[in-house]
């Protein structure tokens, strides 16, 4: 090697670097938002048109909403001439003094003024022990579960009923309406269909041919019938093959036609849980020496429950607007409270009615997507659970 050559390679040498450089974080337009909208919305020419055309189309709906129940919306009067002023330029929005001079109607139906206290207390009682069940850090949830599933609804009927010895007057059911009724439609409907539904479930996969047969005859007559016919033979021929003194009271009917109409499609979705289970599971039950309630109650059903999640929820979700059909029948839960209040002479306007589906897509939405949205947080929980 000459001089030359040496001097070379040393001095190539120098440019080596000794020490590890430290981690630069990746261009601004590869990460955050920027990149998600270059990925998901303007990755090709199409994507580029669709999000243009749905965004147009999010931007006039919300237009139209935000302006008829916000920026054109009468907010003060004391009847239907304050939502009737309109110019050629302006036309009024959401009658809101409507809505408040008929929300103790929406929320209390005709129950007596008085006793509504009773129906603020149940409803208080009843976010309490929600509240106990679903939060996962609360104290003591095995109390809980019992607060929820024998107090409250002890508790409950107590109040809402009335009980003569402790001095509480009777409220007839034929003035309990607006979100009571849906409330309670929908907690005995939520709460009674899951186990309903899991033994309907256990029953059809059962190896006994009479049990079988009668879940799934059960089942399968439930889920080809719609709830409205279900409704109609508890409100209207129930009563025809009882005697008059032992006639069931019409909302009991109409909570025992939801709750079981609700068990026969939990029952499918318990049963899809329970097929997505592995064989090893079973056999590896039966090889520690579980008999079989002990295998469905700490191996089996927990497995299946955590599958069926999405499904359960969608369940409930559609079971919570369907209270709304009990309409059909006359019991005043909020939509017919609504219909109701949308015909009164004093508040007949041409945004009365509008104003008045309104409030009631409002409730509805509120308590469908919390649902939702608790669903989502568990198994996003769960996931995170398995990974580690």
């Amino acid at each position: 090697m000459t001089m030359a050559e040496g001097d070379l390679a040393v001095t190539e040498f120098r440019f080596v670097q000794s020490q590890y450089l430290t981690a630069q974080p990746p261009p601004a337009r590869m990460t955050g938002a920027l990149a998600w909208v270059r990925a998901n919305l303007l990755s090709t020419p199409f994507n580029i048109a669709l999000t243009v055309v749905v965004l147009a189309l999010v931007v006039w709906i919300l237009y139209g909403v935000i302006g008829f129940l916000l920026v054109d919306a009468v907010w003060t009067g004391s009847d239907r001439t304050a939502c009737l002023m309109s110019t050629v330029h302006h036309e009024v929005g959401a009658c809101w003094p409507f809505v408040k001079d008929r929300l103790a109607y929406f929320t209390y139906g005709s129950y007596p003024i008085p006793q509504r206290w009773r129906v603020d207390l149940f409803f208080a009682l009843l976010a309490v022990g929600v509240g106990w069940l679903l939060w996962l850090r609360a104290p003591r949830r095995d109390l809980g579960m019992v607060y929820f599933f024998i107090v409250l609804p002890v508790v409950s009927f107590i109040l809402l009923h009335g009980f003569a010895a402790i001095g509480l007057p009777v409220v007839d059911t034929v003035l309990w309406g607006g979100v009571l009724v849906t409330i309670v439609l929908a907690s005995v409907g939520i709460v009674v269909s899951l186990p309903i539904g899991i033994v309907l479930a256990l029953g059809r996969r059962s190896r006994m041919p009479i049990v079988r047969f009668s879940s799934s005859v059960f089942i399968e007559f439930v889920r080809g019938v719609p709830l409205i016919t279900v409704l109609f033979m508890a409100s209207v021929m129930l009563p025809l093959f009882v005697p008059q003194q032992y006639e069931p009271d019409k909302l009991l009917r109409a909570m025992i036609g939801i709750a079981l109409f609700a068990s026969a499609y939990m029952a499918e979705v318990v049963r899809a849980g329970l097929q997505a289970i592995p064989k090893g599971q079973y056999e590896g039950a039966m090889a520690v020496g579980l008999n079989y309630p002990l295998m469905m109650r700490f191996i089996i059903l927990p497995q299946a429950l955590r599958v069926t999640i999405p499904n359960i929820v969608n369940t409930y979700i559609g079971l919570f607007k369907d209270t709304s059909l009990v309409t059909i029948i006359g019991i005043f839960d909020l939509l017919n409270t609504v219909e109701v209040s949308r015909v009164d002479p004093k508040w007949a306007t041409p945004v009365t009615s509008t104003t008045g589906y309104a409030v009631a897509a409002m409730f509805y939405l509120v308590f469908c997507y919390g649902m939702s949205r608790y669903a989502r947080a568990t198994e996003a929980r769960l996931r995170q659970g398995d990974k580690r």
